[in-house]
């Protein structure tokens, strides 16, 4: 549903005998504003209403209902608008379709970067856009530009925009396949979907909108398609094709592989039924000699919002402002072990030791957050023969970044990110006596699960997309160490009380997903 905003709307206007509709640059600034503060920590009332229906789902596992209420948890800390829904507040997207009678008055791309750069520096958002200075070089732009703005050109007088604030984790599971005319069998198709939605894993933080798209003109316009589904902005799609190539949505095969999905026992990231919410396959016409397939999700950090400038005036979709009425009256969460960091590595290791794969934990101390910046100096530091810091060896390795921390409170949004990005760095790291215990999300390569074995080292995961509810209620302190350059991707010391993750690789070979399901 869209609502009216208070905004100057466009004007009709007469030239050369024809009547046009005109709307100022400020007043699409002010829109582009409204669209990404709302979207930074509000989610759609349809995405909400399906994390509810798996805390009601007898079928759900223990692990997918606590999932849930987490999410919904964090939506109802984000929908106070001081911590936004996750810590990767994304990349700026905007997308859809400009009347040729609607005219704007002033520079209209230069107009939505303004709304970009206004939303991202006054609000406790996170900058993540880097710009390249050389070839290996790069520096974050400070600013959350420049974004990603595609506008088509269509008959009408009418604006209709979709904003996405699309995070890295998200748009990695963005996957483009050139196959034949050979996989368009019922089985054959099923399988190979079977195959590549694995892949997918649970870094980008599920239960996923998941979006398959099956043909194209070409590889933008089928990965450009893939977006536009993950979005629900397809839905109205009719159900079959015709001679002339228009796209459908294939209902049918949606079912088919939504089924398939729920029998893979990933779950919502920590096994289980719900690795997707739903499905969307959409066929489109292609070049003989040509198949493109597109896959791709939208995560936990559901952020889109539609809007509209016509005639009437200018229009933002009503996202979800009162999200806890989606919270059951009696909350119950899986008996966890409390784990104090404040303690040598070794003893945390052997409380560690005595725990089963997917046990969940509570952990209580002092962490040490690095990531990607940080690993690659620490790689550069090994090569060179030069001593780890000692905050590497003593603590648990945290993989996160924050967002921007909301006045008055110790800590911003500061979920986990992708794990398999370190996965490089760890066997070298624990045979030097760091990282045996890291916390991340996502599942991890075999050398990871190898190196643990090897070196007496555990991974924990931790719940992705409840970045604003560890912000707030989770992290007590926050302090910067080192590499005060690399910006949120600084080393931090952090400390925790009652932080929520589940032992995934422990020290004697155990997967949690690699075991079967």
């Amino acid at each position: 549903m869209l609502t009216k905003l208070l905004i100057a709307g466009p004007e009709v206007v007469g030239l050369s005998g024809a009547h046009f509709l005109r709307v100022d640059a400020s007043s699409l600034t002010a829109l582009t504003e409204q669209a990404f503060a709302d979207v930074s920590h509000l989610l759609r009332t349809g995405h909400l209403e399906q994390l509810r229906a798996i805390l009601d789902d007898p079928e759900a596992s223990q692990n997918d209902r606590f999932v849930a209420l987490e999410l919904i948890k964090n939506a109802v800390i984000a929908a106070e608008r001081e911590f936004p829904s996750c810590q990767d507040t994304g990349t700026a997207i905007v997308t859809g379709k400009k009347g040729q009678n609607l005219l704007v008055n002033g520079p209209m791309r230069a107009a939505i970067e303004e709304g970009i750069r206004t939303t991202w520096a006054s609000r406790a958002l996170r900058y993540s856009q880097m710009a390249p200075l050389t070839m290996y070089e790069e520096k974050n732009t400070g600013t959350n530009l420049p974004a990603q703005i595609d506008i088509e050109a269509v008959e009408g007088e009418a604006l209709d925009l979709i904003f996405m604030a699309k995070g890295g984790g998200s748009a990695n599971k963005t996957f483009l396949y050139q196959e034949t005319r050979r996989l368009l069998e019922p089985d054959r198709l099923l399988a190979f979907f079977d195959e590549k939605i694995r892949t997918l894993g649970t870094t980008a933080c599920p239960p996923y909108h998941l979006a398959i798209v099956i043909g194209g003109l070409s590889a933008e316009q089928c990965l450009k398609t893939v977006k536009l589904a993950s979005a629900r902005a397809l839905d109205d799609l009719p159900g079959d094709g015709d001679i002339t190539g228009r796209p459908f949505r294939d209902r049918g095969l949606e079912a088919q592989i939504l089924d398939l999905t729920r029998k893979m026992g990933m779950g919502a990231q920590f096994g289980g039924k719900y690795f997707c919410h739903d499905v969307r396959v959409i066929r489109l016409p292609r070049h003989g000699g040509s198949l493109p397939v597109g896959m791709g999700v939208s995560c936990s950090a559901d952020r889109q919002i539609k809007a509209r400038i016509d005639r009437e005036g200018i229009w933002l979709e009503a996202l979800e402002r009162d999200p806890a009425r989606f919270l059951p009256q009696v909350q119950t969460a899986p008996e966890a072990v409390r784990i104090d960091l404040n303690q040598p590595m070794t003893a945390i290791c052997a409380a560690l030791s005595k725990l089963a794969v997917s046990t969940p934990v509570l952990l209580s101390g002092t962490m040490i957050v690095a990531r990607d910046l940080v690993h690659a100096e620490l790689g550069r530091m090994m090569a060179a023969g030069q001593p780890l810091p000692g905050y590497m060896t003593d603590h648990p390795i945290y993989y996160a970044g924050p967002a921007k921390t909301p006045a008055g409170h110790a800590s911003g949004s500061f979920g986990p990110t992708t794990a398999a990005r370190m996965d490089p760095y760890v066997p070298e790291l624990q045979g030097r006596g760091a990282s045996r215990v890291m916390i991340a999300k996502g599942n991890r390569a075999a050398s990871v699960v190898q190196s643990c074995k090897a070196h007496g080292g555990f991974y924990l995961g931790s719940v992705g997309g409840a970045a604003a509810s560890l912000g707030r209620d989770v992290i007590r302190k926050v302090e910067q160490i080192d590499f005060p350059q690399f910006g949120m991707e600084a080393v931090f010391r952090i400390e925790v009380q009652d932080f929520p993750a589940f032992v995934i690789i422990d020290d004697k070979g155990g997967d949690f997903f690699a075991r079967p399901q």
